[in-house]
């Protein structure tokens, strides 16, 4: 009893591992579940324009880290004749183009595509917080800033509602004079940072993208950033609202300069933008970055192994089918896992075509094996003998259907030679011991059981979970581990059975 507690334990162990590594390689890579699913993906475009002066030129744009919101899938730069690369700074990335001299018009372009996500509150998150930086006004404009926080303090609670405060006191359709008079002296933005700051509450403006499909020459609007417990809350300057817009983008975080241009002037800056929808799976090739569980993934393979293993992974798709259909249906098969082989054969080839050519080749084997058993030749060099017949005679159908124009001579290079030799061999026995009955009930077995294993192996699904989650493999291992305690009655012994109930 405390033998079948362990080994239940151990299928439920492997169960669980399956599921929570495939649902961990889903959340942290991104893979998609299922095949054929698209996500959405923004094409960004930021073309600079300035007039060179002959002198070298060096041109410097701030480019999105991690906006919240979304994820980087691909970036690159157009930039004829110029140099270019990606500069990690304390203020950010940043992209510089360098040349050594250059006069002129002057256009630039740095494209990135991105796709949205939902973890804009996790990215916003700052494990040190900042501190408010330090306003300095004149004496009027202190006295001012002064009043317009005690009246917001009144009327709020939290740094969010301080800010929300500020601004309608600074929106109002007739201002006062102390929200005229700073108003006159700061833009909205800029003043409300300003505030916030002089009050002890860290702020910034940051400058974000409001993404349409379509469009072309947008700029980069204003947004005010409050830092409200460990994260920070974009807020409208001119409603108040709080929180991150659908499809827009926080594009300049850094405080810094957004452009600079060295060696040139009149400097300007437009963004293009346009939606389209790509195949998941390829997005996630895209994103593919080595760690954690990407070292575990077959995408870091060459293209070629990652062929083989496509098809390796099947495998156990069809041990799991012959598992089920001998044990638990009951059809006999002739071998264990030959069918399995023949199914896997058949993916590269066409079905009717593949099974045309096994019982082409069995059938002729069948034949040669019945004139080698008159010879009594040993069992080693029987099979060895088979072996290079069934050779000789996939060649000679492989010549006499490239001849005739039918792919079918030259699908069946594909089938595992040995084994169809032993299976000849096996068949040769049975027919021997148990006569040709026995042998047509296991030849239709094995044909009728790969072809089941290949119309499961086929479908688009199977293929997509055994390569990209390959720790599912460990569910199809407690389920073989599970049947192989089965003793009951198989299926197709209930008919031989059932005679028996109906005479009692």
């Amino acid at each position: 009893m405390k033998s079948k507690s362990a080994f239940y334990i151990v299928v439920l162990i492997l169960v669980l591992t399956g599921l929570g590594l495939a649902w961990l390689r889903h959340v942290n890579l991104d893979i998609p579940l299922v095949p054929g699913r698209t996500r959405p993906v923004w094409h960004i475009e930021a073309r600079i324009d300035f007039v060179a002066e002959g002198e070298p030129v060096k041109v410097n744009l701030d480019l999105p880290g991690s906006p919240p919101g979304f994820a980087q899938v691909s970036e690159q730069a157009a930039s004829t004749g110029y140099g270019f690369s990606i500069v990690d700074t304390p203020a950010g990335r940043r992209a510089e183009w360098t040349r050594r001299s250059a006069r002129g018009d002057q256009t630039l372009y740095y494209k990135v595509q991105m796709i949205p996500e939902t973890d804009a509150a996790k990215k916003s998150e700052v494990k040190q917080p900042p501190n408010p930086e330090t306003v300095y006004w004149d004496p009027l404009q202190a006295t001012a800033a002064h009043q317009l926080e005690e009246q917001a303090w009144e009327k709020s609670s939290t740094p969010i509602s301080f800010a929300r405060e500020l601004i309608k006191q600074l929106t109002a359709s007739e201002p006062d004079q102390n929200a005229s008079l700073l108003l006159s002296q700061y833009p909205l933005p800029e003043l409300l940072m300003r505030l916030l700051n002089h009050a002890g509450i860290a702020a910034r403006v940051s400058m974000g993208l409001e993404l349409q499909d379509a469009r072309r020459y947008q700029s980069l609007k204003p947004i005010l950033e409050v830092f409200d417990q460990d994260r920070w809350v974009p807020v409208d300057p001119r409603t108040g609202t709080h929180g991150l817009p659908e499809n827009l983008l926080l594009w300049h975080r850094s405080g810094k300069s957004l452009l600079d241009v060295n060696g040139g002037s009149n400097s300007e800056i437009h963004f293009s933008m346009i939606r389209q929808t790509l195949p998941a799976m390829d997005l996630a090739r895209l994103q593919f970055h080595e760690g954690g569980l990407s070292r575990l993934s077959l995408y870091s393979l060459p293209i070629e192994e990652q062929s083989v293993f496509k098809l390796l992974l099947l495998l156990p798709v069809g041990a799991l089918i012959i598992t089920f259909m001998r044990i638990v249906i009951g059809i006999r098969t002739s071998g264990t896992f030959m069918p399995v082989l023949i199914a896997l054969s058949f993916l590269q080839t066409q079905l009717v075509q593949g099974i045309a050519a096994f019982v082409i080749i069995v059938a002729l084997g069948l034949l040669l094996r019945g004139y080698l058993s008159r010879l009594n030749l040993l069992m080693v060099a029987r099979i060895s003998t088979l072996i290079v017949l069934v050779i000789f005679l996939t060649s000679m159908i492989s010549v006499i259907g490239y001849e005739l124009g039918v792919n079918l001579g030259l699908t069946i290079t594909f089938f595992p030679m040995i084994i169809i030799a032993w299976t000849i061999e096996r068949m040769s026995i049975l027919w021997e011991e148990e006569g040709s009955r026995e042998v047509l009930i296991q030849g239709l077995g094995s044909l009728s059981v790969a072809v089941l294993a290949y119309l499961c192996m086929r479908m688009p699904i199977v293929r997509h979970l055994t390569f990209n989650f390959p720790e599912i493999h460990l569910i199809l291992l407690a389920g073989i581990l599970t049947m192989g305690q089965y003793t009951g009655y198989k299926l197709t012994e209930l008919k031989r059975f059932g005679v028996m109930r109906n005479n009692g």
